[in-house]
């Protein structure tokens, strides 16, 4: 009789054994056919074409006209515009001025770069005496200017602060003398 129940447990056990095991094979495919049809059944809404992998989008700061307040403009560029100097693309975007009729530029009239350079986290902009000469007078309207370059620039990671040069010369101001290039400006 002992022998009989010691058959009996081993085949319930194997028949248990059995059924966990086709339990886990069923429960294995079918996650896996599950898996299968949500890849099958994504399908892309729009190709993304060679000219949107050559595009990026920049971020340029200026003032806007009825608040006076800095406001970005986003803009689609081609990537290869900022390849060899992005700083100096950064900044003639600046001068050239904004897109949108209801944003002014910051930078003065005439005023041309005569160099960019980064130096570890300072980049050193270098623009001809327009820059001071024609700059709106007042502390606020300075401050602004500067406020549009800082923001535009240090959109990129490795600028953190801008040093202004007048004519490759440094510790200049703004003709009224509100604000000075004596130190280093950092984005806030």
């Amino acid at each position: 009789m002992k022998k009989k129940e010691g058959i009996l447990v081993v085949v319930i056990l194997l028949l248990l054994v059995i059924g966990i095991g086709i339990f886990l094979f069923y429960n294995n495919s079918k996650s896996k056919n599950e898996n299968n049809e949500i890849k099958n059944e994504y399908t892309p809404q729009e190709e993304v074409t060679e000219e949107q992998l050559q595009n990026t989008i920049i971020s340029l700061y200026f003032i806007n006209k009825e608040t006076k307040e800095i406001n970005p403009e986003a803009r689609t560029i081609k990537v290869n515009s900022l390849i060899e100097n992005p700083y100096k693309y950064l900044i003639e975007q600046l001068i050239e001025g904004p897109k949108n009729e209801k944003l002014e530029k910051g930078i003065p009239e005439n005023t041309k770069l005569n160099n960019v350079e980064l130096k570890g986290d300072i980049l050193y902009i270098d623009f001809s005496k327009e820059f001071i000469e024609n700059a709106k007078k007042g502390q606020k309207n300075e401050e602004k200017i500067i406020e549009t370059i800082v923001k535009t620039v240090t959109e990129l990671n490795e600028v953190n602060y801008i040093k202004i040069l007048i004519d490759g010369k440094e510790n200049e101001a703004f003709n009224d003398k509100e604000v000075t290039f004596e130190n280093t400006f950092p984005r806030d």
